[in-house]
C-alpha cells in the first residue's frame, strides 16, 4: 500500500511538472511579448529554441519579414541583413497536434520538412495551409511550438510596419525590428 501511495504522489508531482511550460520574455524594439513553449508536445523543437536563447544567439536579431495578415518572422538574421550561423537543423515536428493559430510560435524552415534551425515566426491568423497534413514533402507543413501569452498588442504593432526589399529579400521592415533579448523566465516571475 505504501508503494502504492508514493507512486501516487510521484505521478501527481510528474503531472504538475509537465503542466508548466516554460516561458520566455522576447524584449524588443516595439515592447515585451511573452510566449510560453509546449515542450510537452514539441519536445525537441522547444529544447533547440531554449538553447538558442540561454546562448543569446537571439539578442540583436531582428523581426526580417514581416507580412501583415499573415505572420512576422525572426531569429535569424542581424539588423544589417547578415544572416547568422546556426547549428545543424532539427526534426520537424509538425506532426504533434499543435495547429498555426492566431498567436502561434511554429518553426521556419527551406521547402525541405526537416531544414529549421533558429527562425521562427508568430501566426498572425488562422493559417490552416501550414499545418502538418502527411509525412511527405508537401504535406509536411512547420512546427509550432509555442503561443503568445502576453504582448499579441506587440505583435500585431510589428505587423502594420511599412515594409520593403533588402537585396534579394521581400516584406523586410524598412527601420529595424529587433530583437534585444530572449530570456527564459522563472517561475516566480510569470505569476507577476
Amino acid at each position: 500500500m505504501k508503494c502504492l501511495i508514493t507512486l501516487f504522489a510521484a505521478l501527481i508531482l510528474a503531472g504538475n511538472v509537465m503542466a508548466q511550460n516554460p516561458r520566455v520574455e522576447l524584449k524588443t524594439s516595439r515592447g515585451v511579448l511573452v510566449v510560453e513553449l509546449f515542450q510537452d508536445k514539441a519536445p525537441k523543437t522547444v529544447a533547440n529554441f531554449l538553447q538558442y536563447a540561454k546562448d543569446g544567439f537571439y539578442n540583436g536579431t531582428i523581426f526580417h519579414r514581416v507580412i501583415d495578415g499573415f505572420m512576422i518572422q525572426g531569429g535569424g538574421f542581424d539588423r544589417d541583413m547578415r544572416e547568422k550561423r546556426t547549428r545543424g537543423p532539427i526534426e520537424n515536428e509538425a506532426g504533434n497536434g499543435l495547429k498555426n493559430n492566431i498567436g502561434t510560435l511554429a518553426m521556419a524552415r527551406t521547402p525541405a520538412p526537416h531544414s529549421a534551425s533558429a527562425q521562427f515566426f508568430i501566426n498572425l491568423k488562422r493559417n490552416d495551409f501550414l499545418n502538418f497534413r502527411e509525412p511527405t514533402t508537401q504535406g509536411f507543413g512547420y512546427a509550432v511550438f509555442g503561443r503568445v501569452v502576453q504582448g499579441m498588442d506587440v505583435v500585431v504593432a510589428i505587423a502594420k510596419v511599412r515594409t520593403g526589399r533588402s537585396g534579394p529579400h521581400s516584406d523586410v521592415p524598412v527601420e529595424p525590428l529587433i530583437i534585444e533579448s530572449v530570456n527564459v523566465m522563472a517561475i516566480n516571475q510569470e505569476k507577476k
